[in-house]
């Protein structure tokens, strides 16, 4: 039975966690967020904004290493934390977010299989207290305080930046009004280059205005003085071949897969353009048209980047509308038995792995759906919970009736009138049937105190009237006779007659009643085996781990797919996974006591070694999966 904690998740958690009913804490949000804003650059961001916001990756993975343990991403952040002049870039606190929550999600659904391996199913789901979780959040804050005091250390930097620059830039236009010390100016004016390449970056408001004051001052120096022909000239073919240079480079960035990458290398080129020093009069407008050339083309792509994620939030958004109308147009208020609410609960479920299914919409838009969608699943479990509540009282009132009914059963046990207590407790045993369930902890000791007292009045009576020892001799002789048909069937007959005539002998086998008791159990097995052996040639003509391989070769080349398949087959094995627990469970309420009894065993036993031989299957095309995203 799901909780409203399991099932809705804690109310600050990201929709790609909040609907799973195990991993109910606040942090995997910042995650999530960190995550966003690494990729989200808007179409809207100046260049230093942009070039602010995406980060470079390079030395993450040598810096952050996976790991195998909370602790050891926990020693890994406290490691990068020693060294204060290293900075802790955002791509390296996502991983390590995702690294801890990883191994935190793992946590959580242990404790909650526990939890409800327990029989907790009627009370709220808390997870322990994590003192890891407490100290990696603690470490967090650190490098958040650390960062920050990172950003003003460098706002205030680029402000001196800008003073030391344009004073060089005051100084530069002083010497461009000397026009008669031109000659004795020059090597300051090339020493106030250097300098002003030098200087680091100033803050982005100013960054272009002042560039242009830079240049206009060199270009006034050069053309409006007449510097020494020869320095001007030489001057110019260095800065011409500079330039040229970044126009390649920028042209290359076409080439380039990652748009968000080649954005980034042609704001480096431009700041390179910007420290380069004029060209020719008669080369400037045509080297300068190349390089923004080359710059429109990589803009218009990463605007169409940004535009086409645009279109993909705007599917979302419409995605999970659609999605919210759905399941608000449910009715709860028609469920009336404990197979309605589980009906409706799988639909809920369903729907709430279908939510994690879909992608992101805009941010605004996104937090709204979810709160809209979040509501409706609030609703319904709070409706469940008041339904398993009011069924408390019905449950104690069968527990009541039973156990008046196993009273009466056992004060019948030691009778002697066969017929009329055998009809007596057979009606007993009918009402037993009608009475709804008890509490689960008192359900198995209820039934067997009850089919005990049955079962030795009903072995008593058979003892005095067993009577069919031939008719179990001939049952004996008619089921020989099935077990060596089956074994005549050919192993070439085709599989449609192979099963009809299968089919047909288990028909006449379960019309055959029971065999001599020494017998029963080397009989069945020998025609278990038989009929398992038809039935395993059958399902491997259905399809074959060969094939799984062949399906597996033809999408690894598309590791979405790879992952979508791989989903798929994880829902399979936990529906079959639950699919085991129940006929686990089943099995345990059986006994072998009596002949029926022990019959039901065998074929419930059979059916559980089936289920944990599809589990294996399972698990073997998961590996497969998992070995082609390794590689």
């Amino acid at each position: 039975m799901e909780t409203r904690e399991q099932a809705t998740g804690a109310e600050t958690m990201p929709e790609s966690q909040s609907l799973n009913p195990v991993t109910a804490t606040e942090t995997p949000e910042e995650v999530s967020e960190a995550k966003k804003e690494t990729t989200a650059i808007s179409g809207e961001e100046s260049a230093a904004d942009a070039k602010t916001a995406v980060k470079n990756t390079e030395g993450t993975n040598r810096r952050i290493p996976d790991v195998a343990s909370k602790e050891e991403v926990i020693e890994t952040l406290a490691r990068l934390l020693e060294d204060e002049t290293t900075e802790i870039t955002r791509e390296e606190i996502v991983r390590l977010k995702q690294q801890f929550y990883a191994f935190r999600k793992v946590e959580l659904e242990a404790e909650l299989a526990d939890f409800v391996a327990k029989g907790n199913e009627e009370t709220a789901f808390i997870p322990a207290v994590d003192t890891a979780e407490e100290r990696f959040k603690e470490l967090m804050v650190t490098v958040k305080d650390r960062k920050a005091a990172i950003a003003a250390a460098l706002e205030e930097e680029r402000k001196r930046n800008f003073e030391r620059k344009q004073a060089l830039i005051d100084e530069l236009l002083a010497l461009a009004t000397d026009t008669d010390n031109v000659n004795r100016t020059y090597p300051r004016v090339k020493e106030i280059q250097n300098e002003f390449k030098l200087i680091g970056e100033v803050p982005a408001t100013e960054a272009t205005d002042q560039w242009k004051s830079y240049q206009g001052a060199v270009e006034q120096f050069y053309d409006q003085l007449k510097v020494n022909k020869d320095l001007r000239d030489y001057d110019f073919r260095k800065n011409l071949e500079i330039k040229t240079m970044l126009c390649e480079e920028a042209e290359k960035l076409n080439e380039e897969n990652d748009i968000i990458l080649a954005f980034k290398r042609l704001q480096n080129l431009h700041d390179e353009w910007r420290q380069a020093g004029p060209v020719a009069k008669d080369m400037r407008e045509t080297i300068w048209t190349r390089f923004k050339e080359a710059s429109v083309v990589i803009n218009k792509k990463y605007q169409t980047f940004f535009e086409q994620r645009k279109a993909t939030e705007t599917a979302n958004e419409a995605a999970k509308t659609a999605l919210c109308e759905r399941v608000e147009a449910l009715d709860f208020s028609a469920l009336k038995t404990g197979n309605d609410w589980e009906d409706m609960t799988k639909t809920i479920l369903e729907a709430q792995e279908e939510w994690k299914t879909i992608g992101f919409a805009a941010r605004r838009q996104n937090n709204a759906l979810f709160a809209r969608f979040r509501t409706v699943c609030d609703k319904f479990f709070a409706a469940k919970s008041d339904f398993y509540t009011s069924r408390r009282n019905e449950l104690t009132e069968n527990l009541a009736k039973k156990t008046a009914l196993c009273e009466r059963a056992e004060a019948l046990r030691e009778s002697t009138d066969w017929h009329k207590t055998a009809e007596e407790l057979t009606r007993l045993q009918n009402e037993w049937k009608t009475i709804g369930q008890v509490p689960k902890k008192y359900a198995e000791t209820l039934w067997h105190r009850f089919q005990q007292a049955c079962h030795e009045f009903f072995t008593r009576r058979r003892k005095v009237l067993n009577q069919s020892h031939a008719i179990e001799q001939a049952n004996l002789t008619a089921k020989l006779a099935i077990i060596n048909e089956l074994r005549a069937i050919p192993e070439n007959t085709p599989r449609n007659e192979t099963l009809a005539k299968v089919k047909e002998l288990q028909a006449r086998w379960q019309e055959i009643g029971h065999v001599p008791f020494h017998e029963k159990d080397r009989v069945y097995d020998e025609y278990r085996t038989l009929c398992d052996g038809f039935y395993a040639r059958n399902r491997q003509g259905r399809g074959s781990m060969s094939r799984f391989e062949d399906v597996i070769k033809e999408i690894s080349s598309d590791e979405n797919k790879l992952y979508r398949e791989r989903e798929r087959i994880l829902r399979a094995f936990e529906i079959k996974r639950n699919e085991l627990k129940t006929y686990e469970n089943n099995l345990g309420f059986l006994t072998s006591k009596s002949k029926s009894g022990d019959s039901m065993m065998r074929e419930m036993q059979r059916r559980i070694q089936h289920i944990k031989d599809d589990l294996a299957s399972i698990e073997e095309k998961i590996k497969l999966i998992d070995s082609k995203l390794k590689g």
